[in-house]
């Protein structure tokens, strides 16, 4: 029978760590068993599981496929809310998106790597819509959205949002205008989920079928990788940026001693990366 509070043995923490490190680049740090112990709990729970020891070797068995995305989904969902690192935001609808309206070309295509349960995407697309409805009709814009965990990304395609998930970041002008009541919660309107589509991808894994991005978001995702991988993600961005283009990471992030491709513009109280050249 799982145990929550049973202790975690050294060898199977660090087992854990090369599993999930080989699994999706995540880098777990030393004294994070009590993190792995919550994470797990009702996943372990749900499959009988009594310990980390016979998690283990139970997905790394092909047979039990399922149960390895469930403890992947696990460990990589993090929390977010609305318009986190507003200065962003503000940078791309004063300054990147005027831009970019001003060359020519098709749709203006923005990646958000990363993006858990859908808030930075929708953003993006709100702020589209600001810029749009400010300015009249310009560039459309198209937003790839992009996550590890499948569960997750179910949740953002449904954009129904409840409780404290829309009262973070949200003012009641921005919940009458980009949402519609749906029960006790708020689903983002149609217009908004339009630009949005959203599909599975593994920051390690190669961006070949992704095509050509003028901005990406993948902030505050970095930072649980290691150096190695965190400079080929970026080099691998770089690679599919279209010239010019601009690149957003987490305000707690740098880019320094990753790659000197990019120069750096702050405005706005925002700090974004453009692409040399």
């Amino acid at each position: 029978m799982y145990n929550r509070n049973a202790a975690i043995s050294s060898a199977d923490y660090d087992a854990f760590k090369d599993f999930l490190q080989q699994a999706c680049g995540i880098l777990l740090g030393n004294g994070k068993e009590y993190l792995v112990s919550s994470r797990l709990s009702s996943v372990m729970k749900e499959a009988g599981i009594a310990s980390l020891g016979e998690l283990l070797k139970q997905i790394k068995s092909p047979i039990h496929s399922r149960l390895k995305v469930k403890v992947i989904d696990a460990m990589t969902t993090n929390e977010t809310f609305w318009f986190r690192d507003i200065g962003h935001y503000i940078l791309l609808k004063e300054t990147i998106l005027p831009d970019l309206n001003q060359q020519m070309g098709g749709s203006i295509r923005i990646w958000s790597a990363a993006c858990s349960s859908g808030q930075e995407p929708y953003n993006i697309s709100m702020i589209a819509d600001e810029y749009q409805a400010a300015k009249g009709r310009g560039r459309q814009v198209q937003i790839q959205a992009t996550d590890i965990s499948s569960k997750i990304l179910d949740e953002a395609r449904a954009g129904v949002y409840c409780g404290l998930a829309v009262e973070r970041g949200l003012t009641q002008e921005q919940r009458q205008r980009f949402f519609n009541p749906k029960g006790d919660c708020l689903e983002v309107k149609p217009e908004i989920k339009r630009r949005v589509s959203f599909k599975p991808m593994n920051l390690a894994d190669s961006f070949h079928t992704m095509g050509r991005f003028d901005v990406i978001f993948c902030r505050n995702v970095l930072i649980y990788f290691s150096n190695d991988l965190k400079k080929d993600i970026v080099e691998r961005m770089a690679d599919i940026l279209n010239p010019g283009g601009y690149l957003f990471l987490g305000s707690t992030e740098s880019i320094n001693q990753l790659t000197n491709r990019f120069e750096m513009k702050v405005g706005h109280g925002g700090i974004s990366y453009r692409l040399k050249g």
